[in-house]
Protein backbone atom coordinates (compact mmCIF):
# COMPACT_ATOMS: atom_id res chain seq x y z
CA UNK A 1 0.00 0.00 0.00
CA UNK A 2 1.14 3.31 -1.04
CA UNK A 3 2.45 5.56 1.75
CA UNK A 4 1.86 9.42 1.31
CA UNK A 5 3.34 11.93 3.21
CA UNK A 6 0.43 14.93 4.70
CA UNK A 7 2.45 17.75 6.32
CA UNK A 8 0.19 20.18 7.85
CA UNK A 9 0.74 24.19 7.58
CA UNK A 10 2.39 24.01 10.99
CA UNK A 11 4.36 21.38 9.89
CA UNK A 12 3.52 18.47 11.41
CA UNK A 13 3.79 15.49 9.44
CA UNK A 14 1.35 12.39 9.26
CA UNK A 15 2.78 9.17 7.16
CA UNK A 16 -0.28 7.01 6.20
CA UNK A 17 -0.78 3.88 4.25
CA UNK A 18 -3.61 4.85 1.68
CA UNK A 19 -5.04 2.00 -0.66
CA UNK A 20 -4.64 2.03 -4.58
CA UNK A 21 -7.88 3.51 -5.88
CA UNK A 22 -8.33 5.47 -3.03
CA UNK A 23 -7.89 9.12 -3.92
CA UNK A 24 -5.55 11.67 -1.77
CA UNK A 25 -8.61 13.67 -0.25
CA UNK A 26 -9.95 10.33 1.11
CA UNK A 27 -6.53 8.72 2.48
CA UNK A 28 -6.71 12.21 4.21
CA UNK A 29 -10.45 12.17 5.43
CA UNK A 30 -10.02 8.24 6.47
CA UNK A 31 -7.34 8.65 8.99
CA UNK A 32 -8.46 12.14 9.89
CA UNK A 33 -5.66 14.33 8.62
CA UNK A 34 -6.58 18.08 9.64
CA UNK A 35 -6.34 20.43 7.09
CA UNK A 36 -8.30 18.66 4.17
CA UNK A 37 -11.87 19.76 4.37
CA UNK A 38 -13.43 17.99 1.19
CA UNK A 39 -16.99 19.95 1.52
CA UNK A 40 -17.90 18.28 -1.64
CA UNK A 41 -16.87 14.75 -0.56
CA UNK A 42 -14.71 14.57 -4.23
CA UNK A 43 -16.93 16.14 -6.81
CA UNK A 44 -14.99 18.63 -7.72
CA UNK A 45 -17.19 21.11 -7.24
CA UNK A 46 -15.21 22.91 -4.55
CA UNK A 47 -11.22 23.52 -3.69
CA UNK A 48 -11.32 22.51 0.01
CA UNK A 49 -9.38 19.97 -0.68
CA UNK A 50 -6.43 21.64 -2.08
CA UNK A 51 -2.41 20.84 -1.07
CA UNK A 52 0.41 21.99 -2.22
CA UNK A 53 2.62 19.14 -4.10
CA UNK A 54 6.18 18.83 -3.34
CA UNK A 55 7.99 19.97 -6.07
CA UNK A 56 10.01 16.43 -6.64
CA UNK A 57 6.14 14.88 -7.75
CA UNK A 58 4.66 17.83 -9.20
CA UNK A 59 5.60 16.03 -13.08
CA UNK A 60 4.92 12.20 -11.79
CA UNK A 61 1.29 13.06 -11.36
CA UNK A 62 -1.56 13.49 -14.02
CA UNK A 63 -1.74 16.94 -15.80
CA UNK A 64 -4.22 18.90 -14.25
CA UNK A 65 -7.57 18.92 -15.92
CA UNK A 66 -10.19 21.69 -16.78
CA UNK A 67 -12.62 21.24 -13.77
CA UNK A 68 -10.06 21.29 -11.55
CA UNK A 69 -8.49 23.91 -13.05
CA UNK A 70 -11.63 25.82 -13.00
CA UNK A 71 -11.69 24.99 -9.09
CA UNK A 72 -8.45 26.26 -7.92
CA UNK A 73 -9.23 29.44 -8.99
CA UNK A 74 -11.13 29.43 -5.56
CA UNK A 75 -8.52 27.97 -3.91
CA UNK A 76 -6.56 29.36 -1.37
CA UNK A 77 -2.88 30.91 -2.24
CA UNK A 78 -2.63 28.56 -5.00
CA UNK A 79 0.89 27.94 -6.44
CA UNK A 80 1.88 27.70 -10.10
CA UNK A 81 2.92 23.80 -10.70
CA UNK A 82 1.91 23.02 -6.85
CA UNK A 83 -1.56 23.54 -6.06
CA UNK A 84 -3.47 20.37 -6.92
CA UNK A 85 -7.16 19.10 -5.62
CA UNK A 86 -6.75 16.01 -3.88
CA UNK A 87 -9.99 14.86 -4.74
CA UNK A 88 -8.44 14.39 -8.68
CA UNK A 89 -5.93 12.37 -7.64
CA UNK A 90 -6.29 9.13 -7.69
CA UNK A 91 -3.85 6.61 -5.92
CA UNK A 92 -1.55 3.99 -7.33
CA UNK A 93 1.57 1.77 -6.21
CA UNK A 94 3.73 4.82 -8.44
CA UNK A 95 2.44 6.99 -5.46
CA UNK A 96 4.43 5.90 -2.78
CA UNK A 97 6.22 8.08 -1.07
CA UNK A 98 4.38 11.44 -2.19
CA UNK A 99 4.43 14.54 0.15
CA UNK A 100 1.50 16.89 -0.01
CA UNK A 101 1.56 20.36 2.21
CA UNK A 102 -1.48 21.66 3.41
CA UNK A 103 -2.07 25.47 3.38
CA UNK A 104 -3.03 28.00 6.04
CA UNK A 105 -6.80 27.23 5.18
CA UNK A 106 -9.30 26.40 3.09
CA UNK A 107 -11.54 28.29 1.57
Amino acid sequence: MPKITYVEHSGKEHVVDVASGLTVMEGARDNGIPGIDADCGGACACSTCHAYIDEAWADKLPPVEAMEEDMLDFAYETKPGQSRLTCQLKVTDAFDGLVVRLPEKQI
